[in-house]
């Protein structure tokens, strides 16, 4: 049996919990939203066995990390984990549509699938579908909400801008 660990850790897009197990960080889930899930009874919350985790996610949202560096161990299918591979690559205060994400993992026909890919990631902010968005620049579903999209966004732009408190509203 896959010992599992979970936190929840407090940010300014609300609580996130946090989810691992011996192989990497399995999943980043809001409180609220439409892929919210509650522990499993088997589950044992541990703040020292997420706390990898949590200091970069602390580091993200202090504007101080770009780039996390943690082990990964989402579950999905070949083409979900292909598509959450390709999130990994794009860059930090940039934003890529659909139909570009379907292009690089090379099935630009598979738009509509990407999206559910996208919207069904387990590692929200780490491996960034915040940065998708609609081919005419629209904000389109994120499982924290379109606010707190927004505000991801305009707080990496900030960062990337050098001036994060003057962008994040």
């Amino acid at each position: 049996m896959t010992r599992v660990w979970y936190d929840n850790l407090p940010t300014p897009i609300g609580k996130l919990r946090l989810v691992a197990d011996e192989q990497g960080l399995r999943g980043v889930w809001f409180e609220t939203g439409r892929h919210r899930r509650e522990p499993e009874p088997s589950w044992v919350h541990s703040p020292r066995a997420l706390g990898f985790a949590r200091e970069q996610l602390e580091q993200y949202f202090a504007g101080t990390r770009q780039v996390f560096e943690l082990p990964l161990h989402p579950l999905g299918t070949p083409f979900q984990l292909a598509v959450w591979q390709e999130l990994a690559r794009i860059p930090y205060g940039a934003t890529i549509s659909y139909g570009e994400l379907a292009r690089r993992i090379g099935q630009p026909q598979a738009v509509r699938a990407v999206g559910a890919a996208n919207g069904r990631n387990p590692l929200p902010i780490v491996l960034p579908c915040h940065r998708v968005i609609g081919t005419d620049g629209s904000l389109t579903g994120f499982g924290g909400g379109l606010p707190a999209k927004r505000f991801l966004l305009a707080m990496e732009q900030g960062v990337a801008h050098g001036d994060l408190f003057g962008r994040v509203t």
